[in-house]
């Protein structure tokens, strides 16, 4: 089994687009996943993007969505370092790296900036890879 880490605004297109991802491959992300993904919502509706209505109906999807989270002391103290390491002013992002690093096989983003942050750290296949059975 192929794992992934995929980050907020993947979650979010994966449940726009209705993603069916393959059972060859696990989803992992740090904990906060959701809440970052709720927070993303939260400002689509403010920007008339989306109703409220789909918008909680999208996070019902979120909800339902199979994933392994993970919020333990290593995959911090690693977010940690590579923020460091990096000059980033926040562990954010650096939680998912660092997930992906520890735990998973890439981290798959559909976020240009993010993917920026993570190449060299970490191998950023495009999400076409959760469809596909290897």
């Amino acid at each position: 089994m192929t794992r992934y880490v995929i980050d907020a605004p993947t979650l979010l297109r994966i449940v726009a687009d209705e993603v069916t991802v393959s059972p060859a491959h696990q989803l992992v992300a740090p904990a906060l996943i959701r809440s970052h993904a709720l927070c993303l919502l939260l400002e689509t509706v403010d920007r008339g993007e989306l109703t409220e209505r789909e918008a909680l109906q999208r996070h019902e999807r979120i909800t339902e969505l199979k994933m392994r989270l993970l919020n333990d002391r290593v995959s911090r103290r690693t977010a940690w370092q590579i923020a460091r390491e990096h000059g980033w002013k926040s562990t954010y992002d650096a939680e998912y790296i660092a997930v992906a690093r520890l735990q998973a096989d890439g981290l798959v983003t559909v976020d240009a900036a993010m993917a920026a942050k993570a190449e060299g750290i970490v191998p950023v296949p495009p999400i076409s890879v959760l469809t596909a059975n290897d």
